[in-house]
């Protein structure tokens, strides 16, 4: 699905190098390191929005356009969602069409989708509420059904659950996973919650001061990880 060769980010520092990555289509990863660690500016340069300094981004094999319309055509194959749900002053039901309508949907298929999606995530009742009214877990529901409505290939997801209570996490975490395994979405997430990426991720990625430390199954990584540093960072020890 997607590989990453000697990619790196330098702005007045290097905040990312990554030496080689490669994600697989239709696994959960959790992406899990300190603040600070390169976590965001990775999922950045996936969704095209930053350019690495320097190195390769291969989507399928191929290398991955970084300027014009190829990029953009690239871009809309995946969906972001950042920690606080960025809605428009419009409807829950109308956020969830914007990007069928945009992309020239049949009218029929953007009803049937988006009111099957609002029933996924608890949020039918509120269909034609204002967005810009709901709670903050309420908002991160419709935000996510949004970033599905289309089925994009690749779903990022920017800490999705920080700020909200433990029944939205428990509610946002069963839709993420329910939306994985229904539509076949590869899904990265970055969270600072470990508990969480042991809960939903089938892989995790631990990343510290802008490198890959190590990446494997979920419960190899938090049982028998292979480097010190991921060891202490899992049992919630400071990490140098």
């Amino acid at each position: 699905m997607l590989e990453m060769k000697a990619v790196k980010k330098i702005y007045d520092r290097e905040v990312l190098k990554v030496e080689h990555l490669v994600l697989t289509k239709g696994y959960v990863y959790g992406i899990i390191g300190p603040s600070g660690s390169g976590k965001s500016t990775l999922l950045r340069i996936i969704n095209l929005l930053t350019r690495p300094s320097s190195g390769e981004l291969l989507f399928k094999g191929r290398p991955a356009p970084l300027n014009g319309g190829e990029r953009l055509a690239l871009q809309r194959k995946m969906a972001h969602v950042f920690q606080k749900p960025l809605l428009f002053k419009d409807s829950v039901w109308n956020n969830v069409a914007y990007g069928l309508k945009a992309r020239s949907f049949p009218r029929a298929i953007i009803k049937e989708r988006v009111d099957a999606l609002l029933e996924q995530v608890g949020m039918k009742a509120l269909a034609f509420r204002r967005a810009d009214t709901l709670s903050g877990g309420e908002a991160q529901r419709v935000a996510l059904a949004r970033a599905v409505a289309f089925e994009p290939e690749l779903l990022l997801l920017d800490e999705p659950t920080a700020n909200l209570d433990p029944g939205n996490i428990e509610l946002i975490e069963e839709i993420i996973t329910n939306l994985a395994r229904a539509k076949e979405i590869t899904v990265i997430m970055v969270t600072h919650n470990i508990f969480q990426a042991r809960r939903i991720a089938d892989q995790v990625i631990f990343i510290n001061q802008g490198k890959v430390v190590e990446m494997g199954p979920t419960e190899k990584i938090f049982n028998e990880p292979l480097e010190d540093s991921t060891r202490r960072f899992v049992e919630g020890r400071m990490v140098y």
